[in-house]
């Protein structure tokens, strides 16, 4: 079974819109796991407009499943990630100021850059992963940084689905089946939802997690948090 790691940043930003701490972010961390999701992510931006590095250390003693921490490897955040240690963290090209991640790396161009973040990330026993696009010469770089595994950005899978999913998903199963060759875990992220995830993780071969946050969050607001959690975990079965 695919993993499901539920990213609670927009729990974050609902909270940062009023000020205070409702909703809870550690609350939804301990009550996502209890749904039965494997796994937590966050993702703090150097402007924390949601997800704090506060929240990030907050985290650490309440997340008993997979911690994993996305971002861009900047100063403060390596900093951070070797101080608390998560499960995994993922390694994102995002702009100071991107709305969302939107990209994944040049892992040729950056390929010094990563390799030496990383090694300090392993030497501290924590699991790496490269924010990827479905790249074969990129994918093939990624894994000469030392990398554990690959985020497969889905963006360009979520849409596409509706008009024609085959072919939507046919680089991701060849980015999937590269990395595998090469000793690469495979992730994937960025606007699954409940619609298009069960296709998704059925023809992506070596599929480990799925990260999902905004679709999920917004599912709830109709679904109830607890009642949309366990639909994915049933489509990733």
């Amino acid at each position: 079974m695919t993993k499901l790691s539920v990213n609670i940043n927009k729990i974050a930003t609902l909270r940062n819109a009023r000020g205070g701490d409702v909703p809870s972010v550690t609350k939804a961390a301990v009550d996502i796991q209890g749904f039965g999701a494997q796994g937590i992510t966050i993702h703090p931006r150097p402007d924390e407009r949601h997800i704090t590095y506060r929240d990030a250390y907050d985290l650490k003693p309440l997340v008993h499943t997979e911690y994993n921490i996305e971002g861009n490897p900047i100063p403060k955040f390596v900093e951070m990630v070797l101080a608390i240690k998560p499960t995994q963290v993922t390694l994102v090209p995002d702009a100071v100021d991107a709305i969302t991640s939107d990209a994944g790396w040049d892992t040729i161009k950056h390929q010094a850059f990563l390799t030496e973040v990383i090694t300090e990330f392993k030497r501290n026993k924590i699991r790496t992963s490269i924010f990827m696009d479905t790249d074969a010469r990129l994918i093939e770089a990624a894994a000469k940084t030392g990398a554990d595994r690959i985020e497969l950005y889905t963006e360009a899978y979520a849409k596409q689905y509706a008009m024609d999913a085959k072919q939507a998903v046919a680089p991701y199963i060849m980015s999937a089946d590269i990395a595998a060759s090469l000793g690469l875990g495979i992730n994937a992220g960025h606007d699954l939802s409940l619609e298009n995830v069960q296709f998704f993780s059925q023809n992506v071969p070596h599929l480990l997690e799925v990260s999902i946050g905004h679709a999920l969050i917004a599912e709830a607001l109709y679904l109830g948090l607890e009642n949309v959690v366990n639909m994915y975990l049933e489509k990733l079965k």
